[in-house]
């Protein structure tokens, strides 16, 4: 059964991209495709807080609830570098950054009311979100360190392959950026309460598989995506 959510998680976040996709070709702007990235990222932060456990059949896997929806993001980066380069793409970023800045804000604003009398899960609430500052100051590192890499990478693959072999700028950009991500980010956001090295391999493995399933996805936004877009210098 977990395996069918995860397969089901997988395909129906990975598609979401084909919409934004549709919308940036016809349209010629990568709107749509940032408001999901943004989403996604904070989406993927809040469900952090949660560690779960990921059956595979033949191991089970530990890490972050969000990690299959983080792992979208550079799937989203990838497709937001092929059509309107690099510089659109550290756009999408700081945008996210920025974002994420205000979630941590409004969500601190949020827990510091007084609890109505009547609303007696305050604890709950505290035990969840309470680890969430945490999780996302991690983040932040973690995001603006791996996230500009996986750019830079995903560039420099392009140049060399001339436009040529979309699969190795793809994979050989989301795989090093993936694993630098879990580098910092499981120590920064877990270091003394949890087990790190079991949701490092975790999280790393799930985000690679995830990674591999977006190859043949990211051809299908590529054919959609038509022809790059030239940015003015």
């Amino acid at each position: 059964m977990n395996i069918f959510l995860i397969i089901i998680w997988i395909i129906g976040i990975t598609s979401f991209t084909l919409t934004g996709s549709i919308y940036a070709r016809k349209y010629n702007k990568p709107d749509l495709l940032i408001g999901l990235y943004v989403t996604f990222i904070l989406v993927a932060q809040i469900l952090a807080a949660k560690v779960s456990a990921f059956n595979l059949g033949f191991t089970t896997f530990y890490g972050p609830s969000g990690v299959l929806v983080f792992s979208i993001t550079y799937l989203l980066t990838d497709i937001v570098n092929e059509k309107f380069g690099r510089r659109e793409t550290h756009k999408m970023i700081f945008i996210a950054f920025v974002s994420q800045v205000a979630m941590l804000f409004f969500l601190w604003l949020g827990t510091s009311f007084p609890p109505a009398p009547f609303w007696t899960i305050q604890s709950t609430w505290n035990q969840i979100f309470g680890i969430v500052p945490r999780i996302t100051f991690a983040s932040w590192i973690s995001f603006l360190i791996s996230e500009n890499t996986d750019a830079v990478i995903y560039e420099y693959f392009k140049k060399i392959t001339k436009g040529k072999h979309l699969w190795t700028r793809n994979a050989f950009s989301s795989i090093p950026s993936l694993l630098l991500d879990s580098l910092i980010f499981i120590p920064l956001a877990f270091g003394g309460v949890m087990p790190l090295l079991p949701l490092i391999v975790g999280q790393t493995v799930l985000k690679w598989i995830v990674g591999l399933i977006n190859i043949p996805f990211m051809y299908l936004n590529k054919a959609i995506l038509g022809k790059e877009v030239k940015n003015e210098k």
